[in-house]
């Protein structure tokens, strides 16, 4: 990474949270990385277990995911074409934040539908 590009990362976020969530935030990536901690996934593995995404956004947050090296991409040379993601080694870093919110989400669902 050059200088000028390191500081342009330095100006952009202030926190930590802020390039996390830059990586990782919006409603469908962390689902995606979710799915993908259960092996590699092709992509129509992933709009079955996620109904409500479409084809171009879970291509769209895919290609994003990959620029971040976040998941890898593999291509198989055969008919039909076959191309499966998986969580790179650092993608798999963001395990524990992942299971942290799941947890709180898990304890957020009791919360409120106790209060029914």
């Amino acid at each position: 990474m050059t200088e000028q590009m390191k500081n342009s990362v330095q100006k952009k976020y202030q926190l930590g949270v802020e390039a996390a969530l830059e990586v990782m935030g919006g409603k469908w990536k962390p689902l995606i990385i979710y799915h993908l901690m259960t092996g590699r996934k092709r992509t129509s593995e992933l709009r079955r277990l996620m109904p409500g995404i479409t084809q171009k956004m879970l291509i769209t947050q895919l290609r994003g995911l990959e620029k971040d090296e976040i998941v890898t991409r593999k291509v198989y040379n055969e008919i039909p074409p076959k191309v499966e993601y998986e969580l790179t080694a650092y993608g798999w870093g963001l395990k524990p934040a992942l299971d942290h919110l799941c947890y709180w989400g898990e304890d957020h669902l009791e919360k409120i539908h106790g209060e029914k």
